[in-house]
């Protein structure tokens, strides 16, 4: 897999994954210097290559002078998620996020707010590429993303463990009304379908933001943002 632009190859720098190798375009500047002392410093070998050859070894287009090649993207066990732990747990469920930059967009909020960990199904869904891990600016490097048969098993699963799970959804109880402390699962669904009906069903309530505005929605990302955001200000 290639873990490309500068932040996402700095995180992945900071952790213990291994990188078989970094390419680092010629004569670029500023914070590739930095990455090139963090390489050598981890003993990562470093291939220097002009800009033809970086366009040619990207894939999203966007390789800002670096590219890392790292196995394929080690998921996280899903029952360590449900795992007891003090202090409350917050996990973001994702149901139906097809599309890469939300996916990546997602893992970013919820590593940002200190969430324990992100589910996705293994069908009908984004998996965690190259191109998702550089949307998370590298925050798919530290946070947890766990994939299981399905949605509906999931919500099951953390239900069984004392997770409260609420959809993100239209025509619900307004989230700023809602308890959200305490071990809490958000269910953030596709841009298209929303979360599914028989989903919606399993889980403990529908909470809604509320739209002062003639759009009716908002990208899922950003609901998931102001809902994780609202359980991080519970917490404090």
């Amino acid at each position: 897999m290639k873990i490309e632009g500068r932040n996402a190859v700095l995180e992945l720098l900071k952790t213990d994954k291994e990188i078989d190798k970094i390419l680092m375009q010629k004569g670029a500047e500023g914070s590739l210097g930095r990455i090139f002392a963090m390489a050598r410093e981890k003993k990562v070998r470093v291939q220097f290559a002009d800009a033809r050859l970086m366009d040619k070894e990207s894939e999203t287009g966007r390789c800002q002078g670096v590219i890392a090649f790292v196995s394929e993207y080690e998921y996280a066990d899903f029952s360590k998620l449900c795992a007891p732990k003090e202090g409350g747990r917050l996990v973001i469920v994702c149901d139906g996020i097809e599309d890469v930059h939300n996916l990546g967009s997602i893992i970013r909020v919820a590593e940002c707010a200190g969430a324990d960990g992100v589910v996705i199904p293994k069908n009908k869904s984004a998996q965690v590429t190259g191109a998702v891990v550089r949307v998370s600016e590298g925050a798919a490097n530290h946070v947890q993303v766990a994939r299981v048969p399905g949605v509906n098993y999931a919500v099951d699963e953390l239900k069984k463990s004392g997770f409260w799970v609420y959809a993100l959804e239209a025509d619900g109880e307004c989230i700023y009304d809602c308890d959200l402390t305490g071990d809490v699962a958000l269910v953030v669904g596709g841009e298209n379908s929303g979360v599914s009906a028989l989903t919606k069903k399993k889980c403990d309530k529908i909470l809604s933001l509320p739209l002062k505005g003639k759009v009716n929605s908002l990208n899922a990302s950003v609901a998931l943002g102001v809902a994780a955001y609202e359980a991080v200000r519970q917490r404090r």
